[in-house]
Protein backbone atom coordinates (compact mmCIF):
# COMPACT_ATOMS: atom_id res chain seq x y z
CA UNK A 1 0.00 0.00 0.00
CA UNK A 2 1.04 3.62 -0.33
CA UNK A 3 2.04 5.30 2.89
CA UNK A 4 0.59 8.84 2.88
CA UNK A 5 3.61 11.02 4.21
CA UNK A 6 3.88 14.96 4.91
CA UNK A 7 7.43 16.55 4.15
CA UNK A 8 8.90 18.95 6.39
CA UNK A 9 9.43 21.66 4.22
CA UNK A 10 12.07 25.10 5.23
CA UNK A 11 12.03 25.90 1.28
CA UNK A 12 15.20 25.33 0.83
CA UNK A 13 17.25 22.92 -1.03
CA UNK A 14 17.24 19.90 0.85
CA UNK A 15 13.43 20.08 0.95
CA UNK A 16 13.27 20.49 -2.53
CA UNK A 17 15.72 17.73 -3.33
CA UNK A 18 13.38 15.34 -0.93
CA UNK A 19 10.31 16.28 -2.27
CA UNK A 20 11.81 15.35 -5.97
CA UNK A 21 13.34 11.61 -4.20
CA UNK A 22 9.67 11.41 -2.11
CA UNK A 23 7.87 12.11 -5.48
CA UNK A 24 9.37 9.45 -7.72
CA UNK A 25 9.03 6.86 -4.86
CA UNK A 26 6.06 4.74 -5.28
CA UNK A 27 5.84 3.98 -2.00
CA UNK A 28 4.95 7.26 -0.60
CA UNK A 29 2.27 10.03 -1.62
CA UNK A 30 3.10 13.48 -0.21
CA UNK A 31 -0.46 14.47 1.77
CA UNK A 32 1.04 18.00 2.65
CA UNK A 33 4.22 20.35 3.25
CA UNK A 34 5.10 21.22 7.11
CA UNK A 35 6.33 24.56 8.02
CA UNK A 36 7.67 25.92 11.39
CA UNK A 37 6.95 30.09 10.90
CA UNK A 38 7.82 31.86 13.83
CA UNK A 39 5.17 34.52 14.94
CA UNK A 40 5.99 38.34 15.15
CA UNK A 41 8.48 37.90 12.13
CA UNK A 42 5.61 36.24 10.28
CA UNK A 43 8.65 34.23 8.68
CA UNK A 44 10.00 31.12 8.47
CA UNK A 45 11.79 29.82 10.95
CA UNK A 46 15.74 29.82 10.60
CA UNK A 47 15.64 30.61 6.80
CA UNK A 48 13.83 34.50 7.66
CA UNK A 49 11.55 34.03 4.17
CA UNK A 50 8.36 35.96 4.78
CA UNK A 51 5.23 34.12 4.88
CA UNK A 52 3.96 35.52 1.62
CA UNK A 53 6.90 34.37 -0.71
CA UNK A 54 6.59 30.62 0.88
CA UNK A 55 2.50 30.45 0.28
CA UNK A 56 3.49 31.35 -3.51
CA UNK A 57 6.39 28.62 -3.52
CA UNK A 58 3.78 25.97 -1.88
CA UNK A 59 0.97 26.99 -5.04
CA UNK A 60 3.64 26.53 -7.50
CA UNK A 61 4.27 22.59 -5.71
CA UNK A 62 0.45 22.21 -5.90
CA UNK A 63 0.40 20.59 -2.71
CA UNK A 64 -1.40 22.07 0.94
CA UNK A 65 0.95 23.30 3.48
CA UNK A 66 0.17 22.72 7.37
CA UNK A 67 1.84 25.86 9.79
CA UNK A 68 3.43 24.86 12.84
CA UNK A 69 3.65 28.55 14.40
CA UNK A 70 6.05 29.08 17.37
CA UNK A 71 6.64 32.10 19.52
CA UNK A 72 10.08 34.08 19.20
CA UNK A 73 12.72 32.77 21.28
CA UNK A 74 10.36 29.62 22.03
CA UNK A 75 11.13 26.98 24.25
CA UNK A 76 11.96 23.95 22.71
CA UNK A 77 8.91 22.52 24.98
CA UNK A 78 6.71 24.95 23.26
CA UNK A 79 7.88 23.99 19.94
CA UNK A 80 7.47 20.12 20.52
CA UNK A 81 3.73 21.10 22.01
CA UNK A 82 3.24 23.00 18.93
CA UNK A 83 4.70 20.08 16.71
CA UNK A 84 2.47 17.46 18.18
CA UNK A 85 -0.71 18.94 18.39
CA UNK A 86 -0.71 19.49 13.87
CA UNK A 87 1.10 16.05 13.66
CA UNK A 88 -1.67 14.51 15.86
CA UNK A 89 -4.10 16.08 13.75
CA UNK A 90 -2.50 14.49 10.48
CA UNK A 91 -2.01 10.81 12.12
CA UNK A 92 -6.10 11.25 12.71
CA UNK A 93 -6.05 11.77 8.72
CA UNK A 94 -4.41 8.39 8.26
CA UNK A 95 -0.79 10.13 7.66
CA UNK A 96 2.07 7.44 8.46
CA UNK A 97 4.92 9.51 9.13
CA UNK A 98 7.06 12.49 8.16
CA UNK A 99 9.56 13.07 5.73
CA UNK A 100 12.98 14.64 6.04
CA UNK A 101 15.69 16.16 4.25
CA UNK A 102 18.46 15.34 6.58
CA UNK A 103 21.78 13.89 5.90
CA UNK A 104 23.95 13.03 7.96
CA UNK A 105 23.95 14.49 11.76
CA UNK A 106 22.69 11.08 13.71
CA UNK A 107 21.83 13.62 16.37
CA UNK A 108 18.67 15.06 14.63
CA UNK A 109 18.04 11.83 13.31
CA UNK A 110 17.33 10.23 16.27
CA UNK A 111 15.56 13.15 18.13
CA UNK A 112 13.36 13.04 15.00
CA UNK A 113 12.79 9.76 15.54
CA UNK A 114 12.06 9.56 19.22
CA UNK A 115 10.00 12.21 18.98
CA UNK A 116 7.67 10.52 16.18
CA UNK A 117 7.67 6.79 17.36
CA UNK A 118 5.72 8.59 20.87
CA UNK A 119 2.97 9.79 18.31
CA UNK A 120 2.81 6.19 16.63
CA UNK A 121 4.51 7.59 13.26
CA UNK A 122 7.67 6.64 11.39
CA UNK A 123 10.62 9.11 10.28
CA UNK A 124 11.84 8.99 6.68
CA UNK A 125 15.09 10.61 5.07
CA UNK A 126 15.11 9.72 1.47
CA UNK A 127 18.45 11.42 1.00
CA UNK A 128 19.95 10.11 4.26
CA UNK A 129 23.97 9.76 3.73
CA UNK A 130 24.30 10.99 0.10
CA UNK A 131 26.91 13.04 -0.50
CA UNK A 132 26.59 16.42 0.15
CA UNK A 133 28.89 17.73 -2.62
CA UNK A 134 27.35 15.48 -4.97
CA UNK A 135 23.67 16.59 -3.75
CA UNK A 136 24.58 19.85 -4.57
CA UNK A 137 26.06 19.75 -8.34
CA UNK A 138 23.16 17.30 -8.94
CA UNK A 139 20.74 19.96 -7.48
CA UNK A 140 22.03 22.69 -10.04
CA UNK A 141 22.27 20.43 -13.09
CA UNK A 142 18.91 18.94 -12.58
CA UNK A 143 17.57 22.84 -13.14
CA UNK A 144 16.50 24.36 -9.75
CA UNK A 145 17.57 28.06 -8.74
CA UNK A 146 18.08 29.06 -5.25
CA UNK A 147 19.10 31.75 -2.99
CA UNK A 148 21.32 31.88 -0.09
CA UNK A 149 18.59 33.96 2.43
CA UNK A 150 20.82 32.99 5.88
CA UNK A 151 24.44 33.33 6.50
CA UNK A 152 25.96 31.90 10.12
CA UNK A 153 28.66 34.04 10.32
CA UNK A 154 30.73 32.29 12.54
CA UNK A 155 31.28 29.93 9.47
CA UNK A 156 30.91 32.39 5.87
CA UNK A 157 31.45 36.31 5.19
CA UNK A 158 28.35 38.51 4.75
CA UNK A 159 28.72 38.71 0.94
CA UNK A 160 27.32 35.21 0.70
CA UNK A 161 24.11 36.26 1.79
CA UNK A 162 21.72 36.88 -1.29
CA UNK A 163 24.02 34.62 -3.69
CA UNK A 164 22.61 32.17 -6.08
CA UNK A 165 23.66 28.66 -4.94
CA UNK A 166 25.35 27.99 -8.10
CA UNK A 167 29.18 26.80 -9.28
CA UNK A 168 30.37 29.68 -8.71
CA UNK A 169 29.11 29.77 -4.97
CA UNK A 170 30.50 26.17 -4.47
CA UNK A 171 34.02 27.05 -5.75
CA UNK A 172 34.06 29.81 -3.52
CA UNK A 173 32.95 28.18 -0.25
CA UNK A 174 35.63 27.63 1.94
CA UNK A 175 36.99 24.22 2.75
CA UNK A 176 35.82 23.92 6.18
CA UNK A 177 31.88 24.78 4.50
CA UNK A 178 29.72 22.13 3.57
CA UNK A 179 28.83 22.17 0.57
CA UNK A 180 25.00 21.78 1.29
CA UNK A 181 25.32 23.96 4.24
CA UNK A 182 24.85 20.65 6.65
CA UNK A 183 26.07 21.73 9.74
CA UNK A 184 23.81 25.27 9.23
CA UNK A 185 26.39 27.45 7.69
CA UNK A 186 23.62 28.78 5.93
CA UNK A 187 19.98 27.91 4.21
CA UNK A 188 18.32 28.80 0.86
CA UNK A 189 15.30 29.08 -0.50
CA UNK A 190 14.54 27.47 -3.74
CA UNK A 191 13.00 29.62 -6.21
CA UNK A 192 12.68 27.19 -9.53
CA UNK A 193 12.88 23.81 -10.38
CA UNK A 194 11.42 20.92 -12.26
CA UNK A 195 9.35 20.11 -9.46
CA UNK A 196 7.46 23.69 -9.62
CA UNK A 197 4.92 24.34 -11.84
CA UNK A 198 6.63 27.95 -12.63
CA UNK A 199 9.51 29.76 -10.64
CA UNK A 200 8.63 32.24 -7.85
CA UNK A 201 9.23 35.35 -8.56
CA UNK A 202 11.35 37.12 -5.75
CA UNK A 203 13.93 40.12 -5.61
CA UNK A 204 16.55 40.42 -3.01
CA UNK A 205 15.58 42.92 -0.03
CA UNK A 206 17.47 43.85 3.07
CA UNK A 207 20.56 42.61 4.23
CA UNK A 208 20.56 42.58 8.13
CA UNK A 209 22.35 41.40 10.80
CA UNK A 210 20.44 38.77 13.70
CA UNK A 211 21.34 37.63 17.34
CA UNK A 212 24.97 39.32 16.42
CA UNK A 213 25.51 36.09 14.58
CA UNK A 214 23.42 35.77 11.39
CA UNK A 215 22.95 37.60 8.33
CA UNK A 216 19.90 37.50 6.39
CA UNK A 217 18.43 38.53 3.31
CA UNK A 218 14.74 39.65 2.69
CA UNK A 219 13.33 38.32 -0.28
CA UNK A 220 10.17 40.25 -1.72
CA UNK A 221 7.24 38.75 -3.99
CA UNK A 222 8.23 40.45 -7.78
CA UNK A 223 4.95 41.57 -9.06
CA UNK A 224 6.83 43.30 -11.89
CA UNK A 225 8.03 39.67 -12.82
Amino acid sequence: MVERVILSWSGGKDSAIAFKELHRDRRYEITSLLTTITEGYDRVSMHGVRVSVLEQQVRALGIPLLKVCIPQRASNERYESAMREVLTRALADGVAGVAFGDVFLEDIRQYREDKLSQLGMKAIFPIWKRNTQELAVSFIKDGFNAILTCVDSQRLDQSFVGRLFDESLLRDLPSSVDPSGENGEFHTFVCAGPIFSQSIPVRRGEIILRENRFWYCDLIPDAGV
